[in-house]
């Protein structure tokens, strides 16, 4: 069981935009408090075709889902949008390292 929603819809990805940002050699973490009366948190992923291939692009989706699966639930905003931006050298990062990074960035932009 995740902890977290799945955002599907563009105009919730581009909201986002207008929210805090934190980059990291791997990704960039947008978090975008939505100010509505739900507290729940929000999870959408996108990596563009400039990472790889196919192949490439879904094993590193499934890797920020683990993340996300991980430590939304205990590090995320409530109440907010978080959306991973997959950057070109993150797939070649170790997973302990993009954990690390991801710990960091959560608590900067959400704490």
């Amino acid at each position: 069981m995740r902890g977290y929603a799945v955002i599907r819809k563009r105009p919730d990805f581009l909201a986002a935009n207008r929210g805090k940002r934190y980059a990291t050699p791997g990704f960039v973490l947008l978090v975008y408090d939505r100010r509505d009366d739900s507290d729940e948190k929000r999870l959408g992923i996108t990596i563009t075709k400039k990472v790889g291939n196919a192949v490439i692009r879904n094993r590193m989706r499934r890797r920020f889902r683990e993340l996300a699966r991980e430590l939304l639930p205990t590090l995320g905003k409530a109440g907010a949008d978080h959306i991973l931006i997959g950057r070109d050298g993150g797939i070649e990062r170790d997973f302990g390292q993009l954990r690390e990074e991801m710990i960091k960035a959560l608590g900067k932009v959400c704490g």
